[in-house]
């Protein structure tokens, strides 16, 4: 998931299969990277957790790194002691991860503790953090499997230079949603309410 980990495993498959990365895959990157240079204003600096599966949750967590967000809390029931060291590792490599946690073998009940004691600005997972969302007033972005209470996510990529878009901006959107949410008390909180962002 994002720029880094998509060029990692695009060079992988080139050299694997002995052929050039196609120049639409390039321009798919400059499209990603451009999108990135134009919001990082309003993700840098944010605090997320994330929840889910082991694979999903640490390319989620290097994406929020690139983002210059902080992936706070990274949490996976049938997460490892081998995968919690590549996300430990993940952290050490990035000041941004100075302050994340991960936490393998743990459930969401454990993450409702978290997001109690240690509160982030947003909840990445499945459809289950519905009640979490809903317990803390943590803003859940829906990534990740199952999602039942939305339809056709599960058409919209999450890997690759294209899926890095969709996640992107699907976090935006949700940061977007927030603000305007935040801003309905007239002459107090409407101060941000834009059009243009």
């Amino acid at each position: 998931i994002g720029v880094a980990g998509t060029d990692a495993f695009l060079m992988a498959v080139s050299r694997i299969i002995g052929k050039e990365i196609p120049e639409e895959l390039a321009r798919e990157r400059g499209r990603l990277v451009d999108a990135i240079a134009d919001s990082s204003a309003h993700i840098h600096g944010k605090k997320f957790a994330i929840y889910g599966d082991p694979d999903l949750c640490l390319g989620l967590a290097a994406f929020l790194l690139e983002l210059g967000a902080e992936p706070t809390h990274v949490l996976a029931t049938n997460g490892n002691k081998q995968w919690a060291e590549k996300v430990q590792a993940l952290f050490d490599s990035s000041p941004f991860g100075q302050n994340c946690h991960v936490y393998p073998g743990k459930d969401l009940w454990h993450m409702r503790s978290l997001l109690f004691t240690d509160p982030v600005d947003f909840l990445i997972g499945n459809t289950y953090g519905k009640y979490l969302e809903r317990d803390t007033g943590t803003p859940l972005i829906r990534i990740g499997f199952p999602i039942f209470d939305r339809h056709h996510h599960h058409r919209y990529p999450v890997w690759g230079y294209q899926g890095g878009m969709n996640v992107l901006v699907w976090i935006l959107d949700k940061i977007f949603d927030e603000i305007d949410k935040n801003t309905n008390v007239p002459s107090k909180t409407d101060y941000s309410f834009d059009i243009i962002r």
